[in-house]
């Protein structure tokens, strides 16, 4: 435990006390970087999160950024609420942001509680585009080919970790145009590596 870390995972996840970073993902102390805060977010006015990502990236070189929500998420639960929360207001608002951008597609799920669920993905699938925008893991996708972002959602009722399948690339590629903070143009110097 003495040695210096070199973990090839950093994890932003929830900080609900059911979902035990380690354990669900089999790894031994010292493998993987946490971050967690309420609903897995990462805001770019976040200073904790910003520098958690940079420091993993740019000191720590993480291979893999994982974001995991988890089904029946409280934070996310809150956001679906018309209700003033007082301090969680600011905080929220970004999950209900992500309500609004994909406001259509969860309008038309008529279950509650599959609509939720839906909404904890989304808010994952989100949260990783935020983390894909920053210019450290920009940067260090072009000069060294990782890190690679991940999305999952830890099923609490079961204890699988779903992986939504978060196509890197693809969104790196879309986004580039308004975000690439390298200069260089991301997919063009990956694709002609």
């Amino acid at each position: 435990m003495a040695k210096e870390q070199n973990p090839d995972y950093l994890y932003i996840g929830c900080s609900d006390s059911r979902v035990p970073t380690n354990e669900i993902l089999g790894l031994d102390a010292g493998e993987v970087f946490v971050h967690r805060n309420i609903a897995n977010l990462v805001n770019s006015v976040d200073l904790n999160v910003m520098s958690v990502i940079n420091y993993a990236v740019r000191h720590l070189s993480v291979k893999h950024i994982v974001v995991c929500g988890h089904y029946n998420c409280g934070g996310v639960k809150a956001a679906m609420q018309s209700a003033d929360l007082g301090i969680l207001n600011p905080w929220l608002r970004n999950i209900r942001d992500v309500y609004r951008l994909h406001r259509q597609e969860l309008d038309a799920i008529e279950e509650p509680n599959a609509r939720f669920n839906r909404l904890v993905e989304l808010n994952v699938q989100e949260q990783c585009i935020n983390v894909i925008k920053t210019a450290a893991v920009q940067q260090s996708y072009v000069g060294k080919g990782y890190p690679v972002v991940h999305g999952w959602v830890y099923d609490l009722y079961t204890g699988n970790l779903i992986d939504l399948k978060i196509d890197f690339e693809g969104i790196l590629h879309n986004i580039q145009e308004i975000y690439d903070l390298t200069g260089q143009g991301l997919m063009k110097k990956k694709d002609d590596q």
